[in-house]
């Protein structure tokens, strides 16, 4: 896990926020390859929850919203954690995530200490004020999730775009949960990005739909490379239930530390329309003309967390091995996610080969994102293509000037192949598998 964290800051993945100010505790920016790889994971999975489906429709719901839909939603009464003060050394903690001693003693992971205040919920809501005057009538929450936008729009959606369940409304957005004991790199920050699909079912078909999702998803983590053993789908306890939820199961990944979830998916059952139906007095149901039958769907929700799948994908590329007898760090990422598709490099920097080299690149930019680099010996510049996941390097050489050919690089096998330039973009896109 260190490597990999050196490997983010190194290559431009991941910095730590505000870092020249001694950086602020759990927030992350995203350096330029940190927001190519965020960018592909987020269009790999709009790619198949919308793109590829008929009945998936898309939704950006705004991230202030009113008190009023946190109350009927249960979050200003059931979103909280346990927290409690270690007395020794002050720190709080979530207290259903310390470690116990033998004798099933909370542990303070900070002092190691045993003595801790009596556990009381803390809302995880971050609130704020609207306007000049903060008061309650000015109060206002950054959304914990993006759920509730696809409820509130629920009739929205029906009246626009006359869909009959079952349907869905995908959205990807920012949310916030003033955390704890937010921790491990990018896996549990206070602010994050979600990918949150709600898929509205006839009632008696909520089961299936709930099977159904849980399969897809993870065979759609499986598709984009991380190995079979590296996840798996862990079903719920009853007890582990949301105040919503009559059965949710976790795709969870290997972290180093051990497993951590993933993605949640949720049967949410009616609870959701039917409490903003009650709190906003409107109705929100489905009529279905055929039958004559009015309902209330059932909701499936699967929801997954941009960084830290884009975290398990660089943990489950991050490969060492040894090449002509060098070792060399290598991602092998999937072409789909990985920050550059194509990496152009001329062999030397002398300007005979600069104006042909920026005709090759301009011949790819329109397929593929691509790199282009002319610093250092070409050894060096494909070692450290390798360490960012480039699958693909496209190298001009002087050959080329007579030729009008050029030599694509393989990341995985190392193998190189000698390509005519007026086939290069055919060749590019059929190893990339797009």
């Amino acid at each position: 896990m260190e490597e990999l964290v050196r490997l983010a800051k190194a290559r431009g993945f991941v910095f730590p926020s505000a870092e020249i100010y001694g950086g602020f505790r759990s927030t992350y920016d995203y350096g330029p390859l940190g927001v190519l790889m965020e960018r592909n994971v987020k269009d790999a999975w709009w790619r198949e929850m919308v793109q590829l489906r008929q009945e998936v429709v898309g939704l950006d719901a705004a991230i202030l919203s009113s008190p009023k839909i946190w109350e009927a939603s249960g979050h200003l009464q059931n979103f909280t954690d346990p927290l409690v003060d270690c007395r020794t050394c002050k720190q709080r903690w979530r207290a259903d995530q310390l470690p116990t001693d033998d004798d099933g003693q909370l542990v303070c992971p900070n002092c190691g200490g045993s003595d801790f205040t009596e556990a009381r919920p803390f809302n995880l809501m971050f609130k704020t004020f609207v306007g000049p005057v903060e008061d309650e009538g000015a109060v206002a929450y950054l959304r914990p999730e993006t759920a509730q936008g696809h409820f509130v729009n629920f009739a929205n959606v029906l009246q626009t775009e006359h869909l009959r369940p079952p349907f869905g409304t995908a959205q990807i957005g920012k949310s916030f949960r003033n955390e704890i004991t937010p921790g491990n790199f990018v896996f549990r920050t206070r602010e994050f990005e979600q990918m949150e699909l709600e898929y509205f079912v006839p009632p008696d078909e909520a089961p299936q739909w709930f099977d159904y999702w849980c399969n897809e998803r993870l065979e759609w983590y499986a598709r984009l490379g991380i190995p079979r053993d590296m996840i798996r789908l862990r079903p719920h306890e009853k007890e582990e239930l949301s105040h919503y939820s009559v059965a949710t199961a976790d795709i969870e990944f290997a972290f180093p530390w051990g497993w951590g979830e993933l993605e949640g998916i949720a049967n949410r059952t009616d609870y959701d329309l039917k409490a903003h139906a009650a709190a906003s007095g409107q109705t929100l149901e489905y009529f279905d003309p055929a039958t004559g039958e009015r309902y209330v769907p059932y909701v499936i929700e699967p929801a997954a967390g941009v960084a830290r799948t884009m975290m398990a994908f660089l943990i489950a590329a991050y490969t060492v091995d040894e090449v002509a007898g060098e070792e060399r760090t290598v991602l092998r990422l999937h072409p789909r996610i990985a920050p550059y598709q194509v990496a152009v490099l001329p062999l030397s920097k002398k300007d005979t080969l600069l104006p042909l080299s920026q005709e090759v690149l301009k011949l790819l930019q329109p397929v593929a994102m691509c790199d282009y680099d002319i610093t250092r010996a070409i050894g060096r510049r494909y070692r450290r293509q390798d360490e960012i996941g480039t699958p693909l390097c496209v190298t001009i050489d002087f050959d080329s000037l007579d030729d009008k050919a050029v030599t694509i690089r393989d990341r995985d096998s190392t193998a190189q192949e000698r390509v005519p330039i007026d086939r290069l973009v055919e060749a590019v896109t059929s190893r990339l598998a797009w």
